[in-house]
């Protein structure tokens, strides 16, 4: 017998659930036996596409038992693949999953909440721990002839020793506390598992008693016979006609397949007949997974063929950005033993993934379009992946443009492509945006006051990922996309006047360029200003002051800096009175505070908060 202690993680995780997490103890169940399925579909699998298993004698069954006497043990157990001794230390005794260190930082204090986090993080099989004082676990490999027994009470340590089991498979006991005695139950289990796990499509049997009854059906004293009754229909949920299944039965399935507590968001079920034989049915949650920015996200959506589970983990079954949707593809013309890297080069799976993506952006486009109060709770959550999918699938690029959203300089909260596109003046061939920044620091920009005057609508873009999407895009139908915060957008605006005020201002532009040396790519006279005396924009094909700072924060510090342009305002008195200053000193000042104090109202840091502080206070000086 070897003894072991748990991982840091896990002992946290146990001390959690064994003494906070009581308020929704039945998950349990569930998720024992979305492990004993598993189980069973991983060695359906093998005796399918291995040689090795290919005789293999494979009975695919649960059976939970219970002690509905003393209430003292509940059981579950299958004939699927097993465990040998190091993978049930390597299962059970640590969490491999990245998330486990996020879903203890998750934990809101809600017992109920946290507990249903329990299956979503992928530590489903330490709920039994709500229910038990103990818990024994013995498994024997298929193929193996040694079976072991892992045994703890979740306080730190845990066996592992060997066991007897005369057929392959696991069963897990459960010897129950307090709280876990309502389940030893015949009501309560198929309950449970009617709730939970009636799509599961292998037979779950419950074994239980009944006392033998005379002739006139009064039960004979110390007398009982057992009986074994399957409690799920076992049939996959999702190659049933749609019109027989209920959205609770949708919701149910959902819920274990996903882990979540929340009823699903929409629901997507499409069964094709033709060239193509398949099934896939989409849900798409109400929040975000925990790992949806994460690079090593668990995918999730299954793929079965002929309802043969093959992969959980397959990241190419759809494009990443829309990663969040939970679901089934089940084909009926994939090989079974199709292997990973023929996944990703196989015609009938691109054609698949393809009709799966149009038609999941369908809907959302319906739900934009006819609830568009419900689709900002969607967007709430998911507009980040869905901008990414504008540079990751140019092949519905034009889908993925109707459904993002931006904030805007005249309208209230979120505003489409569409919407923007029917408010824009009769003249106005572009669609201004600004980019970089939060949105006070947007909407404060000083770039905004000629587009205000003129009534123009500038798409204000705060997302970090707006910088990198959107000037790839190009055009959105017959409009370009303009960045206002570079130097071509003032040719829109610009009048007889401004190009007169242009004339008059080069010399004094110049002269601030010769002191500025390098700092800045060109010095010019603005048309886009009010109030502000100066502003930083980019030249056409430069990156922007913010798009450096992610190059930057991506490691990119071999990245040439770009020189910002400064454009000055020619109708500013501290531009005007500048033309006139013969101090030399006094002219280079108020030119490098033009400069700084632009680049501070761009988010920029300046060189020399000293030297900025010793100018600033020159001025002042001469002031007083």
């Amino acid at each position: 017998m070897a003894k072991h202690k748990f991982q840091t993680e896990v002992s946290r995780l146990l001390h959690l659930i064994i003494h906070s997490l009581y308020s929704h103890p039945e998950i349990f169940l569930r998720e024992l036996i979305s492990n004993a399925s598993d189980a069973l579909d991983r060695l359906k699998y093998l005796t399918l596409t291995d040689d090795g298993f290919k005789g293999f004698a494979f009975m695919p069954k649960i059976e939970i038992r219970f002690d509905g006497e003393n209430h003292e043990f509940l059981s579950v157990s299958d004939t699927g693949i097993g465990m040998d001794a190091g993978e049930l230390e390597k299962n059970l005794g640590t969490i491999a999953s990245s998330g486990t260190r996020h879903f203890l930082d998750t934990l809101s204090g809600d017992a109920q909440k946290d507990s249903n986090l329990i299956g979503q993080f992928g530590v489903g099989f330490y709920s039994a721990f709500m229910a038990a004082s103990r818990v024994e676990v013995v498994s024997l490999k298929a193929g193996e002839e040694q079976a072991h027994c892992w045994r703890s009470d979740g306080q730190g340590e845990y066996e592992i020793k060997p066991a007897e089991r005369k057929t392959n498979g696991t069963t897990v006991t459960l010897f129950l506390n307090e709280q876990g005695k309502e389940f030893a139950s015949r009501w309560r289990i198929e309950q449970i598992v009617r709730k939970y796990s009636d799509h599961i499509a292998f037979p779950i049997n419950l074994h239980f008693t009944e006392p033998v009854t005379d002739e006139e059906g009064k039960p004979e004293e110390g007398k009982s016979i057992e009986k074994v009754e399957q409690i799920n229909r076992a049939a996959a949920l999702w190659k049933r006609p749609k019109s027989e299944i209920s959205e609770e039965e949708y919701t149910e399935f959902y819920k274990s397949l996903s882990h979540d507590s929340e009823d699903p968001f929409h629901i997507i079920h499409t069964q094709a007949e033709g060239n193509l034989e398949y099934t896939t049915l989409f849900f798409i949650p109400r929040k975000a997974p925990f790992d949806l920015f994460f690079v090593n996200y668990q995918p999730g959506v299954k793929l079965y063929v002929k309802r043969v589970f093959i992969t959980d983990d397959e990241k190419e079954l759809l494009p990443s950005y829309l990663r969040f949707v939970r679901g089934v593809i089940d084909s009926e013309d994939l090989p079974l033993n199709v292997s990973r890297e023929i996944l990703q080069q196989n015609q009938i799976l691109s054609s698949i993934r393809s009709t799966a993506v149009k038609k999941i952006l369908g809907e959302l486009n319906k739900i934009a379009q006819n609830t568009p109060e419900r689709y900002k709770e969607f967007y709430a959550e998911f507009g980040i992946p869905i901008k990414e999918g504008l540079y990751q699938d140019p092949a519905n690029r034009e889908n993925l443009l109707e459904l993002v959203r931006f904030k805007s300089s005249s309208e209230e909260g979120l505003t489409g492509l569409s919407a923007y596109k029917e408010r824009m003046k009769t003249n106005q061939k572009a669609i201004y945006y600004l980019s970089g920044g939060k949105e006070e620091q947007l909407r404060s920009s000083p770039l905004l006051e000629a587009y205000r005057k003129q009534d123009l609508e500038v798409l204000l873009m705060d997302d970090e990922i707006d910088e990198i999407v959107i000037p790839t895009l190009g055009r959105y139908q017959d409009l370009e996309f303009r960045a206002i915060n570079r130097s071509k957008a003032a040719e829109d605006l610009k009048t007889d006047e401004d190009k007169q005020e242009e004339g008059k201002i080069a010399p004094l532009a110049k002269k601030i360029k010769q002191v500025l040396g390098e700092a800045v790519k060109d010095v010019r006279a603005s048309n886009r200003l009010g109030e502000a005396p100066s502003v930083l924009v980019a030249d056409e094909d430069d990156p922007s002051l913010q798009m450096q700072h992610i190059f930057k924060a991506m490691g990119q510090m071999d990245a040439p800096a770009v020189k910002p342009i400064l454009e000055i305002n020619p109708r500013h008195p501290i531009v005007s009175k500048l033309a006139g200053v013969d101090d030399d000193e006094l002219f280079e000042d108020v030119s490098r505070l033009l400069l700084e104090q632009a680049l501070l109202l761009e988010g920029g840091e300046i060189e020399s908060p000293a030297h900025f502080a010793q100018r600033l206070n020159r001025i002042i000086s001469r002031v007083l």
